[in-house]
């Protein structure tokens, strides 16, 4: 069987041509003799594999100078202890929830101080994005938190929340490098690199040096959750995770090779629409989200009828469509069209979809 066209959410596709590279150099680095799971993360050469990923990630991002960038491990579920031990100062945060990852973030977050639920779309299982211009946040907040994409539900914040002055934390795990992003906007951003960046294992965190402390708010921070400590170590504290990294980078290089992010997002524009365009017209099929606030990156959608649903994810897979089904926590199906999917894929989805249609009218 040939390569298939995976809808994961996360582990999920990355470019053919980082894993052509990465297995033509599996066993031999530059000519070193080792591979890059095999050197050392002291040696020079690793050293220069991560510097190279830190500057084409600065580059395609146009990070200032005065944002640091680690590369952690522990995933993103990491950073929702890690930014509440790290920030606050005042012992009071403002999340707004908008999906189980954000909800996961605030109830982790209460574990180490006053995490004030703000605003909310639980009401209507998480399908839209709330007003966020004008939210009751404390004036002693020490930052208002978002997930910036809900990867479970499709939902997206195309703006960001008005945070009245207060640094905003956001998780951007499954629109990270999607669109550029003006990162001053932000005072964090990180983000799991596992559904558009690389392979599982790994969080980016893009974090302005002066809200990283030289002491933990929260007393007994465990030295691996110190963002100074890691700072200082420039993301080698301990031993990092070296093959990441090297596959991160190969990714954005790839990225700069497409034209960076505003071509890539236009890409991505034009692979959403393909699919929302026909969720919009099926008298079958139907998006769950409210349109204002889609996702480019993860398009839920429904029969209405599970078994319909199960019969349309086992269809899928015999056409070489995989990874569809929706999370278990909502059902469905739910197509993740990350930057790495071609538009290819995102037509034979629709195609299958459309004689799937027919069949079953």
């Amino acid at each position: 069987m040939g390569r298939v066209y995976n809808f994961s959410a996360g582990p999920a596709v990355l470019p053919e041509e980082v894993l052509r590279t990465a297995a033509e150099e599996m066993l031999d680095y530059h000519g070193s003799g080792q591979s890059v799971m095999e050197m050392s993360h002291r040696s020079k050469l690793f050293q220069g594999i991560l510097d190279e990923a830190e500057a084409g990630l600065r580059s395609l991002m146009n990070i200032p100078d005065q944002y640091e960038v680690l590369f952690l491990q522990g995933g993103a579920y990491q950073q929702f202890a890690a930014v509440p031990m790290n920030l606050m100062k005042n012992g009071r945060a403002a999340y707004i929830i908008t999906g189980q990852w954000a909800k996961k973030a605030w109830k982790e977050a209460k574990l180490y101080g006053d995490a004030v639920a703000v605003a909310s779309s639980e009401d209507e299982t998480f399908s839209y994005i709330p007003n966020c211009s004008d939210l009751p946040i404390p004036e002693d907040a020490d930052y208002v938190y978002i997930c910036e994409n809900n990867t479970i539900y499709g939902t997206k914040f195309h703006a960001l929340p008005n945070t009245k002055g207060h640094p905003l934390v956001a998780d951007v795990s499954s629109c990270f490098l999607s669109e550029p992003v003006n990162v001053g906007d932000y005072g964090v951003i990180y983000g799991g690199v596992q559904k558009n960046i690389g392979p599982a294992g790994m969080v980016i965190s893009i974090i302005r040096r002066d809200l990283i402390p030289e002491e933990t708010p929260v007393k007994n921070t465990p030295s691996m959750l110190r963002w100074k400590t890691q700072a200082d170590a420039g993301s080698l504290f301990n031993t990092p995770n070296c093959w990441n990294i090297y596959i991160c980078g190969l990714v954005f290089r790839w990225l700069k090779e497409q034209g960076g992010l505003e071509a890539i997002r236009e890409r991505n524009i034009e692979k959403a629409k393909l699919l929302y365009d026909f969720l919009d017209q099926s008298r079958l099929f139907r998006g769950t989200v409210r349109p204002a606030d889609r996702s480019l990156m993860n398009v839920p959608f429904v029969t209405g009828s599970e078994e319909t649903d199960a019969r349309f994810v086992a269809g899928a897979a015999e056409h070489g469509i995989v990874n569809i089904k929706g999370h278990r926590s909502v059902g469905g199906m739910r197509a993740s069209i990350y930057n790495a999917m071609p538009i290819e894929g995102v037509r034979a989805l629709v195609e299958y979809m459309d004689r799937f249609e027919k069949e079953n009218r």
